[in-house]
């Protein structure tokens, strides 16, 4: 059983140094609410694994502008000049990886798997920093699992057990990150009872969430009545 808490209660679990995974795609499906009050305790040296940096002032672009990281793990940065910047002084350091590559190796963390086999970057620079396989005659390259201390997801709706259902394009990177950490964080916009949300509705189940913030509207007694 999730366990609902206020955003200061939830990122007190959080401590320097740790790795973040935080969901969202240039701010869409990203937890804004818990990562204000990340930013808002005095977070330091985090290891940031998201999609992007988003956009100065918004999503994960807080962090940057904060000083909370150390390290981001992303697919771009080409929408945020301050995490360039910051990567051009050699005060953050930036690890580029391609979209698909990303989400996959996320989603092996959390399906307990050693890897995953891709032939994005084959015959580049970046070939010499991996292990390559070749299978039927064609080359890929070993990606690692990546995992977290913590994931920072948004969703839609939970109900009291943790389920959860996410909105339209704001499910993206959320589902396989609520798989790959060992404390899920899930910032909601309501709470319902048990057994209000349809098991076929629900996206990710309540076994991978630890803590619930509740950020909007009233709790509600059916999922019907919630839309």
């Amino acid at each position: 059983m999730a366990i609902v808490v206020t955003a200061g209660e939830a990122v007190s679990r959080i401590e320097d140094g740790m790795t973040v995974m935080t969901g969202g795609f240039l701010g869409v499906g990203t937890p804004e609410v818990l990562l204000d009050a990340l930013v808002g305790r005095g977070a330091k040296k985090l290891t940031l694994i998201s999609n992007d940096t988003a956009f100065p002032g918004r999503g994960n672009g807080k962090l940057v502008e904060a000083g909370c990281l150390k390290k981001v793990i992303a697919s771009h940065i080409g929408t945020n000049p301050i995490t360039q910047q910051q990567m051009k002084e050699k005060i953050l350091e930036v690890v580029l990886i391609p979209q698909g590559t990303l989400a996959e190796r996320i989603r092996a963390a959390g399906a307990g798997l050693g890897g995953i086999l891709t032939p994005t970057g084959v015959g580049t620079e970046i070939e010499k920093e991996k292990t390559v396989l070749t299978i039927d005659g064609r080359r890929y390259l070993l990606e690692v699992p990546l995992y977290a201390d913590v994931a920072l997801i948004k969703a839609h709706l939970a109900d009291e057990a943790g389920n959860l259902v996410y909105k339209r394009s704001a499910r993206n990177f959320n589902p396989v990150m609520a798989m790959a950490a060992s404390l899920v964080i899930a910032q909601v916009d309501r709470v319902l009872p048990v057994g209000s949300i349809d098991p076929d509705q629900v996206m990710t189940p309540g076994i991978f969430i630890d803590l619930i913030v509740q950020t909007g509207g009233e709790q509600v007694g059916d999922l019907r009545t919630a839309r």
